[in-house]
């Protein structure tokens, strides 16, 4: 029996890369991550955001 796989996710342009910095560490008090400044919900959800979205969030990182 094969299964048949159906993406709900546009594949994203390679060029936009994670911010990740692999330092996964997330501040409680205001739910950033020290390493790469996003939020959870942001590192989560970052595979499956349109590039203008990702590219937005990438100019607003510090």
């Amino acid at each position: 029996m094969s299964l048949d796989i159906i993406s709900f996710v546009e594949p994203q342009p390679a060029s936009l890369a994670s911010p990740c910095v692999l330092v996964c560490t997330m501040d409680k008090a205001t739910g950033w991550c020290l390493g790469c400044a996003r939020t959870i919900r942001e590192i989560s959800n970052w595979s499956a955001k349109p590039a203008e979205e990702r590219r937005a969030i990438l100019a607003a990182l510090p």
